[in-house]
């Protein structure tokens, strides 16, 4: 029992200092970068003005309103106080509009690209690489190179291809947004069409890169499971191989299923390449 708490408490510690860092770098680095946003936003706002002492206040306003004329060291503890609370303030880009509402409104988006996507591409992926391990011969040599090929494509070389392929050129589907720019979102046939057709390019441009990868690591791992004693082993006392394959690719999947899990925790963040290649109206796009 005593183990079990040691173990626990140092995962807790470890994720405490990674959370400090956490907070230390995502409030840091975007006051390294060149420039100052309030004055960007002043001078958005201030087209027109004359008065330099009027775009003076403007600018002192909105440096009290975001607290960038506060210590640096209580910056961070607003910054964190805030962040723990859910409240993140206005956004820079799209002053005045709250950053939880672009979130609010974006994410959605996001997910019902990303999670499906994800599953699809790990599923096929999987499969395509247990059987390339297992058949071999013809099949192996056919997927492998293909494997090979999509996956040190660039996210946005095989956006860019699907779109030019299949929007441009034959015209099958939409190049940008997530429906009609001519709809309003309501439950209506017409609009849930709409979005399926603009849901293909940027769905099929996550999956196809994310099969090449899965596939490989899949083939991979089954056959050094294929090539391990407890396989001999088994061939050895004459169980079938179909049963022997069972296990094999259950034990290939382990890894397989930690980069899942990996990959769902990280969908938030957005497919920023295709959301912003097909103008999809995710987080990565907003």
């Amino acid at each position: 029992m005593k183990g079990y708490r040691r173990y626990f408490v140092n995962k807790l510690l470890w994720l405490l200092v990674t959370a400090v860092f956490a907070f230390i770098l995502n409030f840091t680095l975007p006051r390294l970068m060149p420039g100052d946003p309030v004055a960007a936003i002043v001078s958005r706002l201030a087209q027109g003005m004359s008065s330099s002492t009027g775009m003076k206040d403007v600018y002192e306003q909105y440096t009290e309103q975001f607290g960038t004329n506060k210590p640096i060291v209580e910056q961070f503890f607003i910054y964190v106080k805030n962040v723990v609370r859910g409240e993140f303030g206005a956004s820079f880009s799209q002053f005045p509009r709250p950053v939880s509402d672009i979130i609010g409104s974006s994410i959605w988006w996001t997910i019902a690209l990303q999670f499906p996507a994800i599953i699809v591409g790990w599923l096929i992926g999987n499969t395509l690489g247990a059987l390339a391990a297992y058949v071999k011969k013809g099949w192996d040599k056919v997927l492998m190179p293909v494997a090979i090929f999509i996956s040190n494509l660039p996210a946005f070389g095989m956006a860019v291809i699907l779109l030019v392929v299949f929007a441009v050129d034959l015209n099958w589907f939409p190049t940008s947004g997530g429906y009609g720019f001519d709809l309003v979102p309501t439950f209506s046939w017409k609009f849930i069409w709409s979005v399926i057709v603009h849901y293909q390019l940027p769905f099929w441009s996550i999956v196809s890169i994310a099969i090449g990868g899965q596939a490989i690591g899949m083939r991979s791992m089954s056959i050094y499971e294929l090539n391990a004693d407890y396989v001999k082993y088994s061939r050895f006392l004459g169980i079938k191989d179909s049963k022997i394959v069972t296990y094999v690719f259950r034990n290939a999947m382990l890894p397989q299923i930690t980069g899942l899990a990996l990959s769902i925790g990280t969908m938030v963040g957005g497919a920023l390449v295709a959301e912003i290649i097909f103008s999809y109206p995710g987080i990565g796009y907003t």
